[in-house]
Parts: C-alpha cells; structure tokens; sequence
C-alpha cells in the first residue's frame, strides 16, 4: 500500500518548515477573513501551566493568614488561576511556604517536596520562612527554606500583603512562561544540559535545581561586621568626588 504525504492545494509540503512562507500564508489568510494564528507547542503549553499554577495548602504561621485573604472575594486570584488548592503534593504545581518552618517540621517539608512532580515550584512568603524572620536567633527554627529546597520566588514581609503574593504569583507565571516543555530533564533542560545532568547521576540524570545548584555553587554570605569609621567615609567621599571631577572632563572634551 502507498502511503502518499498530506498534500493542501495551496501550501507546497516542502515549505512546512519554512516560516517565512508559513507567516505570509497566514497573513493572507488573515487579510481574506481567516482566523489562523501561528506558534509553537512550548508556548501553548506554558501558557496554560502559568494560568493554571495548582498550590500545595501550606501555611505554618500567620503569613498563612495571608494566603487566604488573597483567595477571598476583595483579592480573589482566581482571576489569574491560582485558585485550585490542593492537599496532596502529588496534585501540586508549586509549593508555597508560608510561616515559620521550624528544625521539626524541616523532614516533612522537605517530604512533600520530594513528592510533587516535575516540574515543580517553591515559593517563599514572608520574613520567617525567607532568612527565619524575628526568631533567627532561635535554636528550632530553620534560617530560611533555601537551606532545604531550592526558592523560585521570594516574597519578603511581616507579613506580606496579599497584593505583594499576587505579584509574586505573577513573576512565577512569567518563569513558566519562558521554560521548554519539550526535551530535558525535568522539561528545564537543552540538549548539552541533559547530556551533562546525565553524567552526574541518577535514572534520568539529577534535577534541574540540583544542576543548577552544581553550576552556582553556594557563594559565602556578605558578613558585614562593623560600621566603617568617620576617616574611611570621608576618604571614600574625597575619591567619588576625584571620579566624578573625571567623568565631567572627559564628557566636556567629547
């Protein structure tokens, strides 16, 4: 039996690849009354990942508080799709911490991180769960959940207001929007990061957080110790001074 190939009286098959040829058949189309619209698979499925972002229900503390008013009427993130909940991390888009996560409660944090599938998103709401908030000094509470899993979105506040979570929420949208579904471990990944996640470890190679984590590195915090002295503040004023006398000659002789 002949198989034939899909033949359409006005698009040659040879130029299905061609995009030039594909954007003025559309465009002719489109001038004659045609509703056709071009683009690619990854797209269309970020698009509807970013509007269709599934949370874990995980509120430890008052910033949980926070999370529920923005579900409610006067915020209502539904509008953005946020609003299907969930309580099982296998069900979960993302998890979005919010409240102080204490040394007890980090293994079972760090379970239902494990649990959710890929690709997966952490979120971290307010000042204990970012750095462990006014009770870093203390001995029970974990000094931020990046020392856990690794934060795609930070959202700083004692708490934050729900306003600041919906802009969280949408710079997490504007992250999925840009990934690669197709191809990758974990759909994060091109080719050359596969090929080397695979190297590493691992079934299907590591995560993308893990690789990711292999190529930064954890960079040593900036300690600041002291507060400069009078005579370094002024001699650090004297040289901005000296730069800035520079910068306006050199702009002068141009």
């Amino acid at each position: 039996m002949e198989v034939r190939k899909p033949h359409i009286k006005s698009i040659p098959y040879d130029e299905f690849k061609d995009n030039d040829t594909l954007e003025k058949i559309a465009n002719e189309l489109n001038e004659g009354g045609v509703n056709v619209v071009l683009g690619n698979l990854d797209q269309a499925i970020n698009w509807g990942r970013s509007n269709s972002l599934w949370s874990l229900t995980f509120g430890t503390s008052c910033c949980g508080i926070e999370f529920m008013a923005v579900g409610c009427a006067r915020y209502d993130f539904s509008r953005f799709g946020f609003e299907v909940t969930r309580n099982s991390a296998r069900q979960a888009d993302l998890i979005m911490c919010a409240g102080t996560i204490t040394n007890k409660m980090a293994p079972v944090f760090k379970r239902l991180y494990d649990e959710m599938a890929e690709p997966k998103y952490v979120v971290a709401v307010g000042g204990c769960t970012i750095s462990g908030g006014p009770f870093k000094k203390s001995y029970s509470v974990v000094r931020g959940i990046d020392q856990i899993v690794p934060v795609d979105v930070y959202i700083p506040g004692c708490p934050p207001r729900p306003e600041a979570i919906l802009y969280g929420m949408m710079q997490l949208q504007r992250k999925v929007k840009v990934e690669k579904f197709f191809g990758g471990a974990n759909h994060k990944m091109t080719k050359d990061e596969k090929e080397e996640s695979m190297k590493l470890g691992g079934l299907h190679g590591i995560s993308n957080e893990n690789f990711s984590n292999t190529k930064i590195g954890n960079k040593e915090p900036i300690i600041i110790n002291g507060a400069p002295a009078k005579e370094e503040v002024e001699k650090l004023g004297l040289e901005l001074d000296t730069l800035k006398a520079e910068g306006e000659q050199i702009a002068n002789n141009k």
